[in-house]
């Protein structure tokens, strides 16, 4: 008897068209023979609907609205949420399919919530004793900001103070970061006070928790894992982004891009980012799927990691089944593989 799975894509965050992206590769390399496909589409504005065609995903007027959620996912055996970003990537869904206790692919509500939240990531990581690029934590607060030290002590500075900050802490360049987003949505290089101050208002513009980190001169690099007791990783793949970092236009717009699988690293490097990658998802208690980012800096080959990410795009360009296809995995067997941990 063929499982019945629910796809659910879109959803009300700004990665809502990449999720689309995402929902259409998997879509066309199920097994259909394995599963009857219910594919989901959730619209900016939280509504759901019932998506019918099976062969590929556009967004049109005309889908059937589904008046109860509940009900309908009821019915389903299993459930692949392809969601990014805020309410699908952040532990609110998983908590809806926790409740109506359906089994689904990918992290739990800990793992999603703490893998969305790029600060709160870092402070586990740091406990793991996982080497990151040293950060400075802002938050928005009424006409100025919160800077939060390490032991999370708040001091309220305007923003030409926060800058100041940053420039005598960890210098420049640095990287501006919304807190909670994806798709390198909000993320923008400093590279003097005056960039930073226009990037740190425009971060706070997707989030008001702010994460600003030094910039590292070196390779950009990736790491899949997959599983839920025994852990295995890819090889490590890089990035080549066409622009000065790998921007949100970068990764899906801009074809010069590139991505080197597997990456031009030492063998022991490689090892290493592997061994690190496992260990940060085991970190944040992560199960089924995450991709793992870092970067080896150049002069040294000390390796910092950079965030987590436990629903990553699916896109066929991106990153995480590319790095399991170069492990012998094919898509195709890869996503049986991951709907396999869910139920498991």
């Amino acid at each position: 008897m063929k499982k019945k799975l629910g796809l659910i894509f879109g959803g009300m965050s700004t990665e809502n068209e990449v999720s689309v992206m995402s929902a259409n590769s998997i879509l066309k390399n199920l097994d259909k023979n394995k599963y009857e496909i219910f594919p989901i589409y959730i619209s900016k504005s939280g509504e759901w609907y019932q998506y019918d065609n099976l062969e590929n995903i556009e967004i049109h007027e005309d889908m059937k609205k589904i008046e109860n959620i509940m009900e309908y996912l009821q019915k389903l055996d299993v459930l692949f949420p392809v969601l990014h970003g805020a309410y699908g990537e952040d532990g609110t869904i998983q908590g809806l399919f926790e409740m109506i206790e359906k089994p689904y692919v990918g992290c739990g509500v800990l793992a999603s919530t703490i893998g969305m939240d790029k600060v709160y990531a870092k402070v586990i990581f740091d406990k793991a004793n996982i080497s990151q690029a040293p950060y400075i934590y802002l938050e928005k607060y009424k006409d100025n900001y919160k800077y939060i030290d390490k032991e999370f002590n708040k001091t309220i500075m305007t923003l030409d103070e926060s800058v100041d900050l940053v420039a005598k802490e960890i210098g420049f360049p640095v990287f501006t970061k919304p807190s909670n987003s994806g798709s390198s949505v909000g993320v923008n290089k400093a590279e003097n006070k005056e960039q930073l101050k226009e990037h740190i208002q425009y971060a706070g513009k997707f989030d008001k928790k702010i994460l600003v980190e030094k910039g590292i001169q070196g390779k950009e690099v990736e790491c899949a894992v997959l599983g839920n007791e025994n852990v295995i990783a890819s090889c490590v793949g890089e990035i080549k982004p066409a622009d000065e970092f790998y921007s949100y236009d970068a990764k899906y717009q801009n074809e010069d891009s590139k991505t080197i699988i597997p990456a031009n690293l030492d063998e022991e490097v490689s090892n290493k980012i592997k061994k690190l990658a496992v260990k940060a998802f085991e970190a944040i208690d992560g199960k089924g799927l995450s991709r793992v980012d870092f970067f080896v800096e150049d002069k040294t080959n000390q390796i910092y990691i950079n965030e987590i990410n436990t629903l990553p795009g699916f896109t066929k360009i991106s990153m995480y089944p590319k790095l399991f296809e170069a492990e012998g995995i094919q898509y195709n067997e890869l996503l049986d593989k991951l709907i396999d941990l869910a139920q498991e």
